[in-house]
């Protein structure tokens, strides 16, 4: 129970990370707190050192490689490897049904489809040849896609919702972020099949791990473990069954410990000891689905709510100037007043969805202006 105790914590403060990464990256007086950290940090750290750190973390994060997609692979292979060895095996002999075992493969397969898809996929590269029809796909909003703006790296008239990519070196339309897992840019192109391949990552590694929970659990209820006794505060014998685990754990945050509950605990450490000892391959890769699910899914939630409001990552992180508006730790000079970005461009879910799997093309436009 320490252990699981410290694992919540550890969980709690990544949480936390997260959010006042969000925060920072909102507001400018914490960005320059967060520049002071990065400037101290560096007077402890070598300077060659630093220098090798840039080069990396520019290799892998601000250029085109295939670094993150053969770690993706690798991952991948190694969980279905496991899953394959032992986890499968193990549970054809205890009689699972075959079709529960078998729907980790069939969502592998329409996940690597997907993944394959959304890296080859053009995103929507604005060119000289398409500028002119992208220009009319969506209307500018005049806060954030201003008319009649160039791209100062591209030279080509920038189309409403549209952003320059500093690695791919391209404007794209529709820009939703860059994917160093994909390496490829997420736009109106793909965007459909990076939405696919993220829910089918998310259920898989979800369906592994409910798999995998299911079978310790069901070796724990055949092994002799299941079986063992408890004596209560009046000193009688009982078996500790199922009801008893449900009713201790629901107690188990009580500040008055009991010798059931002391028990409760002894036993829970002796099956955590017995599962690590005899399957360590499975515990591990449970540990790792399990907080993989956990991110994927926070994710996916988050990439489900931009499509039901047609919005995109670019469009939520640039615009959100309401919530800095109404920041108290964000200091506006008297003279300038925040412009509030409003979402222009959702028509409901029906239509926001329609928008994202039935994206228009650019021969869409030419039969239009036809």
């Amino acid at each position: 129970m320490d252990f699981l105790i410290l694992f919540l914590f550890y969980l709690a403060l990544v949480v936390m990370g997260l959010v006042l990464i969000c925060v920072c990256s909102k507001t400018h007086s914490l960005k320059g707190l967060a520049r002071g950290g990065a400037q101290i940090f560096s007077c402890v750290i070598p300077e060659c050192l630093q220098r090798a750190m840039h080069r990396s973390l520019h290799y892998l994060f601000h250029t085109r490689n295939h670094t993150f997609i053969v770690l993706h692979l690798v991952l991948q292979a190694m969980v279905y490897t496991e899953y394959t060895w032992e986890v499968f095996g193990y549970c054809q002999e205890l009689e699972f049904s075959l079709y529960y075992l078998l729907l980790p493969y069939l969502l592998l397969v329409v996940n690597l489809f997907s993944f394959t898809l959304t890296c080859v996929t053009n995103p929507g590269i604005i060119t000289k040849a398409n500028e002119l029809l992208f220009l009319h796909v969506y209307e500018f909003d005049e806060v954030m896609f201003p008319k009649n703006v160039r791209c100062s790296t591209c030279a080509l008239r920038k189309p409403a919702r549209s952003k320059h990519c500093s690695v791919c070196n391209w404007c794209v339309h529709r820009f939703d972020h860059h994917c160093v897992w994909v390496n490829n840019c997420i736009g109106a192109w793909n965007i459909r099949y990076f939405l696919i391949y993220l829910l089918t990552l998310t259920a898989s590694a979800a369906t592994v791990a409910i798999v995998s929970t299911t079978f310790l659990i069901h070796l724990v209820v055949m092994s002799d473990l299941y079986q063992e006794t408890y004596v209560d505060d009046l000193g009688h014998l009982h078996v500790m069954d199922t009801v008893f685990l449900i009713q201790e754990t629901c107690m188990y945050w009580d500040n008055s410990w009991s010798a059931s509950q002391c028990c409760l605990c002894s036993v829970c450490h002796i099956w955590t000891q017995y599962l690590f000892l005899t399957f360590p391959r499975i515990v591990f890769m449970l540990g790792f689905v399990v907080v993989l699910s956990f991110l994927l899914g926070g994710y996916l939630c988050f990439a489900l709510y931009l499509a039901a409001t047609n919005q995109t990552t670019n469009e939520w992180y640039r615009g959100d100037w309401a919530w800095c508006q109404r920041c108290p730790l964000v200091a506006w000079p008297p003279s300038a007043e925040p412009q509030v970005h409003r979402n222009i461009h959702s028509h409901g879910l029906r239509s926001n969805l329609q928008e994202i799997f039935l994206p228009a093309f650019p021969c869409h436009g030419r039969k239009k202006q036809e």
